[in-house]
């Protein structure tokens, strides 16, 4: 079988990025850029004032002094004339700073009768003063690609005058559930049956991780069901299976998608929940299957699907980040496959970051799963461990998941 990180490489191998589009600067968030965004303008494009007040020479600006008022140049109408000895002009934050001035009196050190205003502090040179490109020049790459855009970054582009922006196009994900046990949430569930929650917990996790799922219907026991998948899946960045990837009689996702032309690449992982992984391609279609065992498929995603979303999406593709912190219990020994323990976490008295394991961590426990802020890592064959001692873990409480 394969260690976790061989398969998450042989996974990412071929994987390439989708290609650019153009979206409107409303649409942007959450896309991965395509191009860096490079400033349009210079930002400010003047000197401008950082506070409200008076510009004027500093030389004037001397305690006790009192200058004449000749104008004022509220934001966005700049003041024609120039200040000259004994002179200031009325300004507001943003307001451009008059020809001539070279120093802000703000308002709070300045005592106003009709046109003469009196200095209460001495101005000193340049100071309140936001000087022309102080934020970025024209011509300057203010976002560097790839980056996944958040709303700072929104607001950057807006500020360097990108109406419009080039980014990835959303991986789109095909999402496979099979069995004839399982039924949609709404659905008359059959006997024996039970509801299928890993269709829209994968479509969920495809959103977080920048792609646009699509749910198939769900496929019954039968190779020709799994196999008519084959005519659904083409143009999509990778098609997700879950079920069907164990060694029942019913456990039909590789033969089925076998005679539709799927070259396995493997088949097995070292690692627990989730051993029965399926990788291989369907033509130009990635396949991944999943577990049926919920949490084996929630975990697998997270180890597997993410990082495969990430590279599809024009990003750096890599593991889950890896937190420190304690065990807050005592951990056994483990067997031979990496295990990933499904956890709380708690900051003690020291400020350590504590992660206690449920005492039962069967795959099939959903609500555990939701539960859970971090998934222990125990490497194969990893010593027992008392209480307090140091682990490492994914912190499912920071991947948005």
């Amino acid at each position: 079988m394969l260690t976790v990180d061989e398969a998450r490489t042989r996974i990412l191998a071929d994987l390439k990025p989708t290609p650019p589009e153009t979206v409107a600067l409303a649409e942007a968030w959450g896309r991965v850029l395509a191009a860096p965004v490079i400033a349009r303008l210079t930002q400010p494009p003047s000197d401008v004032s950082a506070m409200d007040g008076y510009a004027l020479r500093a030389v004037d600006g001397t305690l006790g002094a009192a200058l004449t008022v000749i104008g004022s140049a509220p934001a966005g109408h700049p003041f024609a004339g120039r200040v000259g000895p004994g002179e200031s002009v009325r300004i507001f934050t943003g307001s451009v700073i008059p020809d001539g001035a070279d120093g802000v009196l703000i308002q709070e050190d300045a005592e106003r009768d009709g046109d003469r205003v009196t200095v209460r502090e001495a101005v000193q040179p340049g100071r309140h003063i936001r000087r022309t490109g102080q934020d970025f020049a024209a011509g300057e790459a203010v976002i560097a690609a790839p980056r996944r855009l958040g709303a700072r970054d929104i607001g950057l582009a807006a500020a360097g005058n990108h109406p419009w922006l080039a980014v990835h196009r959303r991986p789109r994900v095909a999402i496979l559930a099979t069995g004839d046990e399982i039924a949609l949430p709404g659905e008359p569930i059959p006997p024996g049956g039970i509801i299928s929650s890993n269709a829209h917990a994968l479509a969920a996790l495809v959103r977080a991780g920048g792609g646009e799922p699509c749910v198939l219907p769900i496929a019954g026991d039968t190779v020709e069901a799994v196999g008519t998948v084959a005519d659904a899946v083409a143009g999509m960045e990778m098609l997700v299976t879950t079920g069907g990837a164990s060694v029942g009689d019913h456990d039909l996702i590789i033969e089925g998608l076998k005679r539709r032309g799927l070259e396995l690449d493997f088949w097995k992982i070292a690692m627990r929940p989730g051993k029965p992984l399926v990788f291989g391609r369907l033509g130009a279609v990635p396949c991944l299957g999943v577990p049926g065992n919920p949490v084996s498929a929630i975990v697998c995603a997270v180890l597997f699907l993410l990082p495969a979303l990430a590279r599809l999406s024009g990003l750096p593709a890599a593991p889950p980040p890896v937190a420190q912190g304690i065990a807050g219990a005592t951990l056994p020994a483990n067997d031979a496959r990496a295990d990933h323990l499904r956890a709380r976490l708690r900051i003690d008295d020291a400020g350590q970051l504590v992660a206690t394991p449920f005492p039962v961590q069967d795959s099939a426990m959903l609500k555990r799963l939701a539960h859970a802020d971090a998934l222990i890592l125990r490497a194969p064959h990893a010593p027992a461990l008392p209480p307090g001692a140091p682990i490492a873990m994914i912190r499912l409480d920071t991947l948005g998941i």
